[in-house]
């Protein structure tokens, strides 16, 4: 292995993302509340990443076993993260309170900020206070040694800094209030007056009541603050029965976790600050300064008066001919591989291939992979009619889908109690796969009237409405044979199996894509075309990105399309061959995409992995090959797409930086979104 070869930082690299995210907002083509959404989208990914990435770190530096070297690298990560979310959330807060807020009132929409209210509000504010949210406070005293103040976690909070009516000595009280935008709107409505809306923030409404709850006091100075806590924890458990009681354990204490960002008003005087840190037991370094309006992940919920001439709404879901000529999802499968591809086609379709399942005589059994379901979700109701007519359903249920444990719990209980066998997650092991076979009974045993359901993104009516990815839906037996011994290991135990068709993680994955690999060399220094196509979330995997140097190198043609973490540094000598696409647009790029021109056979495999270490080495993942013709050429005509897209597509550089892709931008302009709606719209 070549030891001069560069790789990104993996925690600058998603940083990098993130400032895609905020670079969509400033898209001053997109409809202003369109704007708004991406802003939000940036701060909810931020909070995440505090949570869960810096806890890491923090660790880290905590934990005796680390080596020094350990303990280095973790804080020189640490203060390269401050660095660069400073500078972020700067121009984050600039745009939002100049731009965003500007551009509100010019279309005769305003965002009260603090105290400069209209004399014609001022009575609505007060009587709305009062009836509305003054019940709901609960102001806490700050007592430096006296009184224990926890705060909790991804909480909005209010500090606030008084002194006694006719105190001569002006000795100041400190404060802490929850602010209950849990009960109450975060953006609360005003009258409208002539054709102006008007809107102000629950905390900026507070603030302005402060008398009303504090009487008696002069008050000095009120700044918002908020803290995030660690969200991580790690499974000892080897056990599925007791693995199930320790996620429930740990999922509850993350309210409580230690707090790994403390969040404050930049406005906020030192000496409060010192105070607040000292009091609340919080150390500088982990002090991070903001706008004056925090928690603005809830811009998301920021009422739109104006309407759809403010908003983008996504066309609806195409419909499918095929399908919808015939009665039967089965018999249009049985005929040929079916591609749906979401959010532009519809999710509907799957549903009908589980009622189908569900009513069909011959099903004897059904068998599913969850890993982040919806609520009310008509995928679990179809399994739920399944089991009632008496067929054997199984759902394996990731219960470590972090952040979604709770929801994966309830609705594994609900399965449970209709009937289903429920089996949870491995121990130790995280199981990614997203597939769906439906086991219909022969007279021969064979497998040739089964049915599958291979997916790139998770079985779900909510993400199947906001995120690209592909489903097939297969009667094909060699991969239906697989897929049902790999459903028979998560259920009774992995044990040593030779995958032909499909590639599954830990047991042929990555040397079937070495393999793989190697050929695309063998035939770029033979003077023949190689080329390779990847498309994924993450690229952190320090093998996988080798081998992709190694390709390079060799003078494979090789295109990458990631949406989020990418380690991988172009532009050296050892990377001069790969090129690397971001898109970042109105739906989420989720599905995972691998094409190999194999001396013009194109071989194409639709997957659940990204290549992290994780995905590799720690979770079950799985590779489908495409291999019917048609569903063949639509994906592929579909990364070719991507990768002209001009519009919502950047190059990263050596720098990590966003590159917007322009060449051609006026004469043809691509926006790969678009594009590949209207060329599916045409095809129905």
């Amino acid at each position: 292995m070549e030891t001069n070869r560069k790789l990104f930082k993996r925690d600058i690299s998603w940083l990098s993302f993130n400032y895609r995210v905020l670079m969509e907002a400033k898209d001053e083509s997109l409809p202003l509340f369109e704007r708004i959404k991406f802003l939000s989208i940036y701060s909810s990914n931020l909070e995440e990443f505090y949570r869960i990435r810096v806890s890491e770190h923090r660790k880290a530096i905590a934990d005796p076993k680390s080596t020094e070297e350990e303990k280095s690298n973790a804080y020189q990560t640490l203060n390269d993260i401050t660095t660069q979310v400073a500078f972020q959330l700067k121009e984050f807060d600039s745009f939002f309170q100049n731009d965003i807020l500007d551009e509100m009132a010019r279309q005769k929409i305003v965002l009260y900020r603090d105290s400069n209210i209209e004399k014609y509000h001022i009575e609505y504010i007060r009587t709305y206070f009062r009836e509305e949210v003054f019940p709901f406070l609960e102001p806490m005293i700050i007592l430096n040694g006296l009184v224990n103040t926890f705060l909790r976690d991804n909480r909005l909070y209010m500090a606030i800094r008084m002194y006694k009516k006719l105190d001569p000595f002006k000795k100041p009280y400190h404060f802490i209030m929850k602010v209950p935008y849990q009960k109450v709107p975060r953006f609360i409505e005003l009258p409208k007056i002539n054709d102006t809306h008007y809107l102000i923030f629950v905390e900026d409404m507070i603030k302005y009541n402060l008398d009303q709850v504090f009487p008696g006091f002069d008050i000095d100075s009120a700044y918002n603050i908020r803290v995030s806590r660690d969200a991580d924890f790690f499974l000892s458990s080897e056990n599925r029965q007791t693995i199930v009681e320790e996620i429930r354990k740990s999922v509850r204490k993350r309210k409580i976790g230690v707090a790994n960002r403390f969040v404050y008003d930049i406005n906020m005087p030192q000496d409060f600050l010192d105070y607040l840190c000292e009091s609340l037991s919080f150390s500088k370094d982990r002090c991070i300064p903001e706008g004056h309006h925090l928690s603005l992940h809830d811009l998301i919920n920021m009422p739109n008066p104006i309407g759809k001439r403010l908003s983008y709404e996504n066309p609806c879901p195409l419909r499918i001919r095929d399908f919808d000529n015939s009665r039967s999802v089965f018999k249009v499968i049985k005929k040929q591989d079916m591609l749906i591809h979401l959010p532009y086609q519809s999710f509907e379709y799957f549903i009908r291939f589980l009622n189908e399942a569900a009513f069909d005589p011959d099903v004897e059994e059904i068998k599913l992979t969850q890993y982040r379901v919806a609520s009310n979700s008509d995928v679990i109701n179809s399994l739920i009619s399944a089991s009632a007519n008496g067929k054997r359903v199984t759902v394996f249920v990731e219960i470590k889908a972090r952040f979604d444990e709770e929801n994966n719990f309830v609705n594994a209980e609900k399965m449970r109690k209709a009937g289903i066998r429920i089996i949870y997650s491995l121990p130790g092991l995280k199981v990614h796969s997203k597939m769906a076979l439906v086991l219909r009974k022969t007279e021969s045993g064979n497998l040739d009237k089964s049915y599958a359901c291979m997916s790139t993104g998770n079985f779900n009516e909510k993400t199947a409405c906001q995120y690209s990815d592909l489903l097939i839906l297969t009667n094909r037996i060699e991969l239906i044979t697989e897929m049902d011994i790999l459903f028979d290991m998560l259920e009774n135990g992995i044990r040593p199996y030779e995958f032909k068709h499909i590639m599954v993680s830990q047991f042929n994955m990555v040397d079937t894509l070495r393999s793989k690999f190697d050929v695309e060399i063998e035939n770029a220094r033979s003077g023949k075309r190689a080329r390779i196509i990847l498309k994924m979330n993450g690229l952190h995997d320090t093998q996988m990105i080798n081998m992709i140097y190694d390709a390079s190198e060799a003078g494979v043609e090789i295109d990458l399309i990631v949406r989020g973490i990418c380690c991988l540094v172009p532009n050296q000598a050892y990377s001069s061959n790969v090129r690397i696409t971001r898109i970042v647009d109105s739906y989420l790029e989720h599905s995972r995409v691998w094409y190999f021109y194999a001396g013009g056979c194109e071989e194409l495999y639709i997957t659940s992995a990204d290549w992290m270490r994780r995905n590799l080495s720690r979770r079950i993942e799985t590779a489908f090959p495409v291999l019917d013709n048609h569903v063949k050429s639509r994906i592929i005509n579909g990364l070719m797409i991507q990768l002209s897209d001009n519009i919502k597509a950047c190059s990263i550089d050596e720098n990590l930086s966003n590159i917007y892709k322009v060449e051609g931008r006026f004469e043809n302009p691509v926006r790969a979104q678009k594009l590949i709606y209207d060329i599916l719209k045409k095809d129905f």
